[in-house]
Parts: C-alpha cells; structure tokens; sequence
C-alpha cells in the first residue's frame, strides 16, 4: 500500500469540533435530514475534504456527483466573484439577463440532438424531471408516463412517485402522482431482459397511445449504476417512435462528461427529444436544465414554466465555465482513464474477497456490487455499510446504491490525480480487510 499523502486523520470521528456542531444539529435541524460522513467539513478543494478538526478526506462522492470540474475550481470561483460585482437576483422572466442566454446557447450547441434546440433552467434534477414532463405533455395531449424499475428520479411530488425505491424516498408520503407507469429495466447481473421482454410489458401496463413521455435514466444511478445493453436505448427509441410519445433521457447524474462523453447518450447511438441535466452542470450551484427538439421545447403555453430562482445568474455564469472547460476533450478522457483505474482495483478486490459480485461501469460512473454468495447473489447491504463507515473513518467517502443498498459507487471529481485514486483504493481494501476481519 502506498504512502498516506493526502489523507490525515488524527481524532477519533467526529473530533471535538465537528462533534459540537453535531449536537446542535441534533437539537435544531429536522431529523430527517440524515448525514453521511462523521465530520463537518471546514474547506475543500479539488477531490479533498478537509474537517473543522484537521483530519482529510478523499472525496469519491463528489458531492453525490456535482463536481466533476472539483472543488471550488479557479474558474468556477473566478466566474462567481464577476458576477457578485455585477447582480445577484431579478428573476430571469421579470427582469431578463446575459448569462441565462449564453448558458441556453452553450447548451443547446453541445447537446448531440440533431436540428434545432431550446432549453429552459430550474433549480434542481426534480425540477428538471417534473418539467420535461410538464413539456411532454403540452407536446402530446397525453397524460401517461412511463419510468423503470431501479430509477432515481427526484423527492418532488411527481419526481418521487417516478422514483422506484421505496424506502426512505417515498414511504409514507403517499398518495402518489397518477398515470406512471413502470417497466423493466435492464439488471444483467441479476436478471435477463429481451427487447421483445420490453414491448410486451409496455402494452400490458398502458394503451401506448396515451403515453406523453418515457423518462429513463441512460445509465441507472441511484438504483445501482446499471449499464444497460447496446440494444436498451435505441430500442426505447423506436417504441416512442411508433407509438408518438416523447423520449426523455434523465443525465442529472450521468451527465457533463461523467461517463467520458458529454451525455451518456452519446455512447449508444441514439437520440432523445429532451435531456434533463443537473448535478455537475452548476459545480455545486443549484441548477438544473431541460434541452431538448424546439419543437416540443416550445409547446407550452407562455409562462407555463419557470421558477423565481430558475438559472440564477450565479449559476449560470458557474455552468458556462464548466462546459468550457469540457471543450478540448481532456476531462472526458479524464473520466475514461479514472473509470479504467478504479474498475481494475474493484477487480483486484474482486480477486481477494468473495463478497465482490459484480464490478461495472462507464467512465467515471463506476459501481462495485456486494453480495453474500455469488452463487445465489444475494445483497450484502451490512457489509456495504460497514465497508463504507471503516472507508470514511480512514479518510476516503465512498457513497453506496442500489435498490438493496450493496453497492458501492464512485462519482468522484475529474480532477483528480492518479495518486490519490491509488490511495482511496489503498484505504477500500483495508476497509475490506476490516469488515471481513
């Protein structure tokens, strides 16, 4: 294993610092609002966390996958600090601004959606979900949605009913949102899936031709970062083709360069309508977008849709310096090789422990699945949480997915080096050590 140079970790988690602003979160803040790490942190840069107590972290979440660009990157901050001297707020549909224009131009340019395009601005990946639906159904008359089993798509009304998990994102706050309807998605380390499987659910859960639109994540994320088959996606698009309904592709997690392409899209050949997009389009700035064909983009009504904070100037100006820096081709390549490293140390893993199930992937969007026996595959969700607390408490965040919660996932910046890949990867192994002692 090698050196510990970026990693330090010198109280017991959390130190006496972070552990005082845990007992007033405990007496102010909702108890619903759960936390993840043991440690409040005090400054970041690039993939590293640092805590009120001195102790660094390695950030494979990547602030569940807002920053591929890093924390608080130059250019990003250089943006923010212009626009702090300019103006911060008017409302985009009350008093109009530069930047919300440039960002829609810039978007519209490097989104691979032949012909002409639109897109509109809202605060968060839900948003996004909840519009492209609105959209789709001022563009079709139609009132069903179809979603996927696995799927992540919000903690909004509609958006969590499109959601797939239960637990904790829906359960007890019913009733649901009607007309969604969910099909199955490809999970080819547990179950097979034809595309004759597909069509034959899709007319025995809805007449398609009340269908508005199909919203499905191009590569599941929260659900267990699933990569479909080749045959998925263009074979989505032929069904919305047939039968008239609007093909939308949730990239609020997949998207701006995570799997090495701008869209995840872009690696199986096809095209949708629309595009929702959120995450590391803002570099940690609330932000969210829907880019799609104009002619569905503009179907609404004038004001139907919007928000007071939709594409705040701040964010904008912070969104329109990552897709610059997207341009040239290095962070995708970035995202391939990073993808390419950590998925040969899952595998090394994979040699060592029993518990390895199944390792996959795309890019940077990588995922390691954890099971009891690989014989009978079934979900180590213990294990999981215990090799992502002894991961975190020797310096290195490594969220966990899926619908069982066996996985572990790797949404890290693009910025970050092969060194300390090789350290947090140092760090899972003892963590697996730990766990399996």
């Amino acid at each position: 294993m090698t050196e510990r140079r970026f990693t330090r970790i010198q109280t017991e988690l959390p130190g006496p610092q972070s552990a005082a602003v845990f007992e007033r979160k405990a007496r102010y803040v909702a108890a619903p609002l759960e936390t993840y790490a043991p440690f409040i942190v005090r400054k970041s840069e690039g993939a590293i966390i640092e805590d009120l107590d001195g102790n660094r972290f390695l950030d494979f979440s990547g602030g569940w996958g807002c920053l591929a660009v890093g924390q608080r990157n130059e250019r990003v901050v250089a943006a923010l600090k212009d626009q702090l001297d300019a103006y911060l707020h008017t409302d985009f549909t009350a008093v109009p601004y530069a930047p919300l224009v440039d960002l829609a131009e810039a978007l519209c340019e490097r989104t691979a959606i032949d012909g002409e395009k639109r897109a509109a601005f809202f605060n968060s990946g839900a948003e996004a979900v909840e519009n492209a639906v609105k959209i789709a159904r001022a563009f079709t008359k139609r009132k069903g949605v179809l979603v996927f089993e696995n799927a992540f798509h919000g903690r909004t009304l509609l958006a969590m009913t499109m959601t797939h998990k239960a637990v904790p994102y829906k359960a007890g706050f019913g009733p649901f949102a009607p007309d969604v309807f969910r099909l199955p998605y490809p999970y080819e380390y547990r179950t097979s899936l034809s595309e004759a499987d597909l069509e034959r659910a899709l007319l025995a859960t809805v007449d398609p031709s009340e269908v508005a639109a199909m919203v499905v994540e191009p590569i599941v994320g929260e659900g267990g970062f699933l990569v479909p088959p080749d045959w998925f996606l263009p074979a989505l698009r032929r069904l919305a083709d047939a039968h008239g309904f609007v093909l939308v592709f949730d990239e609020v997690q997949t998207g701006i360069g995570r799997t090495g392409r701008f869209f995840a899209f872009e690696h199986f050949g096809v095209q949708p309508d629309l595009v929702c997009t959120a995450k590391s389009l803002g570099s940690g700035l609330p932000l969210s977008g829907v880019v799609g064909k104009a002619e569905v983009m503009d179907a609404p009504i004038p004001s139907a849709i919007g928000g007071t904070y939709a594409g705040n100037p701040l964010a904008c100006r912070a969104a329109i310096e990552v897709l610059k820096m997207l341009d040239d081709g290095t962070l995708l390549e970035r995202a391939t090789a990073i993808g390419d490293r950590i998925k040969a140390r899952f595998r090394a893993l994979g040699e060592r422990f029993d518990a390895v199930g199944d390792v996959r992937g795309l890019g940077s969007m990588v995922g390691m699945e954890l099971v009891t026996d690989r014989a009978t595959k079934e979900p180590a969700k213990a294990l999981t949480g215990r090799i992502a607390n002894a991961a975190i408490r020797n310096g290195a965040v490594f969220p966990t997915a899926g619908l069982y919660g066996n996985v572990l996932r790797v949404l890290v910046s693009l910025v970050i080096s092969d060194d300390e890949i090789d350290e947090g990867m140092d760090i899972l192994e003892q963590a697996f050590e730990e766990a399996l002692r």
